[in-house]
């Protein structure tokens, strides 16, 4: 499907935070990246971004064919720039793309979408290195939601930009979207035979949200290998469904080896695998805590992402089990948070980041509460998830 500048489209409801660098990034580099989990409004934002452009859905099957019938042709009819969209699904223009990069200085011709972590950044990384920007978006930001209040309400309804503009439930949108896009995602990939046992998986990570992940354990859980479970980990981190926290250690080298912890790019997509449908579920549901502290850890990630960063975060565990849910590392200065779901601090709730700051005597600390409550505890200061992105602001 190729669509001029004035093809009807509909406007988004939201402002996203990630339009200031990507108009940045489009004044310096010849081509800008967008790469997400699908349906977190990467096209919706190019098409906002530059209207002028044309845009070019590389799923429509015709458009793949004229791509691979002759490449040359195609690419210069957008000679003078386009958006492609979803372009892991013909990564090969890539390599032609450069060629017209190279014959100009022109800035900000080329907008380039796609959904598959691995392949659009090592496609890009080879073909266009050095002339492109690079973007992650995820869904919605709770600040690109206007949302001050209710925590529990945000990690059952996600951050996907259709559940909101079309006023859907979650279990109106969940289901559908894991079965339509994260399945055929996983086609794509890695030619699993037996989808109902990758949803068991998937499933089962849901249920391990917050914890260190490991592969032969879920492995047995499942019925499958433990070299199949890291394969299919591996595919969820590819699709934007799942990410791997690390352990924070001053040694670079232990940060690699020692067992990570898994968490959903979108709390809903995990609530939904759960079976969590409203906000009441939410409050008693065993993974209440988890679910909060990942949409903690969320926040922080898309406040660097937003801001054209990659983030540099890790979670803290020392040998006795003492654990600080996030650090997030960046110009020097080290941030640390614990997540508690509940509406009251207690003094104790800031002993591990105290034993923390042992460690790292400039450390700023947070406890990020599920209630308004202000002020400080034992020296650290109180904040709500949504006033994590202004803790992190950082202006070049």
């Amino acid at each position: 499907m190729i669509k001029s500048a004035h093809s009807t489209m509909t406007t988004t409801l939201y402002h996203r935070n990630a339009m200031a660098i990507l108009h940045r990034y489009a004044a310096i580099y010849p081509a800008v990246s967008l790469q997400g989990p699908r349906q977190s409004g990467k096209t919706t934002l190019a098409r906002l971004a530059f209207p002028s452009h044309p845009y070019v859905s590389l799923e429509d099957l015709s458009v793949q064919q004229q791509i691979a019938d002759d490449p040359h042709s195609f690419i210069a009819k957008y000679k003078n720039g386009a958006i492609f969209d979803e372009v892991q699904n013909a990564p090969s223009l890539l390599s032609y793309l450069q060629e017209v990069i190279d014959m100009s200085d022109e800035t900000g011709r080329f907008i380039i979408t796609g959904s598959q972590n691995f392949v659009i950044s090592q496609t890009v990384s080879q073909s266009l290195a050095g002339r492109v920007g690079q973007i992650t978006l995820l869904p919605l930001a709770l600040s690109e939601l206007k949302n001050t209040t209710s925590f529990m309400h945000s990690i059952v309804h996600g951050g996907y930009p259709r559940l909101y503009k079309h006023a859907m439930e979650p279990h109106e949108f969940y289901p559908s979207y894991i079965d339509t896009y994260i399945q055929r995602d996983v086609r794509q990939i890695l030619n699993v035979q037996n989808l109902s046992l990758f949803k068991k998986f998937l499933t089962l990570c849901a249920g391990r949200v917050g914890r260190l992940f490991n592969a032969s354990e879920v492995a047995r859980d499942c019925g499958i290998s433990p070299r199949t479970a890291e394969q299919w980990v591996s595919v969820l981190e590819a699709s934007y469904t799942v990410f791997l926290l690390r352990p924070y250690h001053t040694n670079f080298n232990k940060r690699l080896i020692k067992m990570p912890k898994i968490y959903f790019y979108d709390t809903g997509v995990a609530a939904s695998l759960l079976g969590i449908r409203t906000e009441e579920q939410m409050e008693i549901h065993f993974a209440r805590g988890e679910l909060f502290e990942n949409l903690v850890i969320l926040e922080a990630m898309k406040a660097r992402f937003n801001a054209g960063l990659v983030p540099s975060q890790y979670f803290w565990r020392d040998s006795t089990g003492r654990e600080v849910d996030l650090l997030d590392e960046w110009d020097g200065t080290t941030s640390a948070f614990e997540a508690k779901a509940s509406m009251t601090a207690h003094p104790n709730d800031a002993n591990n980041l105290d034993d923390l700051a042992k460690l790292i005597p400039t450390l700023q600390r947070y406890i990020v509460l599920g209630g308004p409550q202000k002020g400080a505890v034992a020296n650290t200061t109180l904040i709500t998830p949504n006033e994590i992105e202004k803790v992190l602001e950082w202006k070049p």
